[in-house]
């Protein structure tokens, strides 16, 4: 009986074990490259979207004046040998779908599994400066600079970063950390959650904020905001109000800590410097855990 168990085992073991060689996480040993770049540059109407669907690989967005969007993508084959390399590179499709209002780019998801060969696609997008940017990953990092207009950006394996924003933000990732700096805030609504990291928010000491932060296995921590009031608080939540409230803002993770900065003084004074407003330090969350431990054993 434990030979028959052991055999059904190893049946199950070799599929996994095939499927995972041809898994993004192996790239690193892929010594042969083929590459390929395009630019294309498309107009876009006055608050239009730019909608970037990827599979592996970065996308970087940059806000600029204008309304032409520009955008250069970068198709990346890896493989154990230069022949491998150049003969997936063609299979690396970019579906386009342009309207005067949307510019839509997707990376053709390839069947089958993959064995010594990887790809990638970087996207590097110039944009005007109020679109709606709707960007979307699974392995990868999403980064917007200096965007007005609404930000949506999902990925599941890799960060999600913006800075010098001013519209509303949904950032959501699985494995990965959230770090979003805000230039200004407006009216629209501020959503940061992710499963497996940190999520670290900045905002202007003047902005005008409510804020709900709540956390499964990790601390809350606002420093360097002098007009921050903690209206209620708990292990594992936190509320309160910048400036008397205003924007809804929303800060979720399993796994990691919160952290509410500052923007304006994030570069002169230390993150202890005003602690004490949500949480002292990660060890007073630690602390509380220890003891809620031992109430349990008793």
């Amino acid at each position: 009986m434990a030979v028959a168990l052991s055999r059904r085992l190893a049946v199950l073991v070799l599929p996994l074990a095939v499927a995972l060689a041809g898994c993004d996480v192996s790239l690193g040993n892929l010594s042969a490259r083929a590459t390929e770049e395009w630019t294309h540059t498309y107009p876009l109407t006055a608050g239009g979207e730019i909608r970037i669907s990827n599979t592996n690989g970065r996308i970087d967005v940059e806000g600029v004046d204008g309304g032409t969007v520009e955008i250069r993508a970068e198709r990346i084959a890896r493989g154990a040998t230069d022949a491998a390399a150049r003969e997936l590179l063609p299979r690396i499709v970019i579906h386009e779908d342009i309207k005067p209002d949307r510019i839509s780019l997707e990376t053709e998801k390839m069947n089958g599994i993959m064995i010594g060969a990887g790809f990638e696609v970087r996207y590097h997008v110039r944009a005007p400066k109020g679109a709606v940017v709707n960007a979307t990953n699974t392995n990868g990092q999403v980064a917007v600079n200096a965007m007005s207009g609404k930000v949506l950006a999902h990925t599941t394996n890799g960060a999600v970063k913006g800075t010098n924003l001013t519209g509303g933000v949904n950032g959501e990732t699985t494995n990965g950390s959230i770090s979003i700096d805000m230039a200004s805030v407006g009216s629209d609504r501020i959503s940061l959650e992710t499963t497996n990291g940190s999520v670290t928010l900045m905002l202007p000491e003047k902005a005008r904020a409510t804020v709900s932060a709540t956390v499964t296995n990790g601390g809350i921590n606002v420093g360097s905001l002098d007009n921050f009031e903690v209206t209620e608080k708990a292990r594992r939540r936190l509320e309160g109000k910048l400036n008397g409230g205003g924007t809804e803002v929303e800060l979720h993770t399993t796994n990691g800590s919160i952290r509410l900065r500052s923007r304006d003084t994030i570069n002169t004074r230390t993150d202890t410097d005003t602690m004490d407003k949500a949480d002292k330090t990660d060890k007073d969350l630690k602390a509380l855990k220890d003891t809620d431990k031992k109430d349990q054993d008793r």
